[in-house]
């Protein structure tokens, strides 16, 4: 199998993927080196990693540098997270597509909200059937992960909501749903009930293990800035120990 066809099929095996989200080539090769089987872009922290808010503040020919290197380190399937697909135009977003594709990724991201804004289910919905209308046409094939923003935005009647929208995109040409920020097990076995898609999400505190959330139908669980933020704090306590003790011990 290719990349791409593995990448499916770590998607509908007895277990959830889960998904390592690096921000350069070297947390990449420590996933790679540590059984992650597939990789993934953290958006958030790349940008940080180059000074950026999260957003698209980035310009995306920083991010397709750190696509190229990435690639050249590791051997796995590599998903990247397009945030809204760095353009206003869907013409724009196949280009960036492309560019990505061309150095051998076989997944992107992409999502409905910007700016703490959902967007109407009904126009993101006819943006990804474009999208994923014309990288057929091209002959790229592309794990299409449609992400929506409901419950990370904390919106009232997040869970109808984000029923709601999973039913409208699973009808685009997507190929997962993308579900940040749920963690009750009700609510999560609701949205795996709605859909034959793969539902991914993310950690965040409170949510169950990885047995449970398979059982729970679960497909794919992403890191996504969480790694990033966990080396972010274990750096400033080095930095703390390392200033508040007036020596090197905290280092090593």
């Amino acid at each position: 199998m290719n990349h791409y066809e593995t990448f499916l099929q770590l998607h509908n095996n007895s277990t959830a993927l889960l998904l390592g989200n690096c921000w350069d080539a070297g947390t990449a090769e420590l996933l790679q080196q540590n059984g992650f089987k597939a990789i993934a872009t953290s958006s958030a922290a790349v940008a940080q990693s180059y000074g950026y808010e999260d957003g698209e503040k980035m310009p995306f020919h920083l991010l397709v540098g750190t696509v190229k290197r990435i690639q050249q380190n590791i051997t796995l399937p590599l998903s990247v997270d397009m945030e809204r697909g760095f353009s206003n135009t869907v013409n724009g977003i196949v280009e960036n597509i492309k560019q990505l594709h061309d150095l051998g990724v076989v997944g992107i991201n992409l999502e409905d909200s910007a700016n703490r804004t959902i967007e109407p289910a009904a126009i993101f919905a006819e943006r990804i059937t474009a999208i994923a209308n014309r990288l057929a046409q091209k002959n790229i094939p592309l794990f299409i992960n449609a992400r929506t923003d409901a419950f990370l935005l904390k919106l009232p009647g997040a869970l109808e909501e984000t029923i709601k929208r999973i039913k409208l995109y699973q009808t685009t040409g997507a190929n997962g749903i993308f579900v940040p920020f749920i963690k009750e097990e009700n609510d999560i076995a609701a949205l795996t009930a709605a859909t034959d898609l793969p539902i991914n999400i993310l950690p965040v505190p409170g949510l169950p293990g990885i047995a449970t959330l398979t059982a729970l139908g679960i497909k794919r669980i992403s890191l996504g800035s969480s790694l990033y933020n966990a080396f972010k704090r274990e750096t400033i306590n080095k930095i703390q120990s390392i200033l508040q003790q007036q020596s090197f011990d905290a280092l090593f």
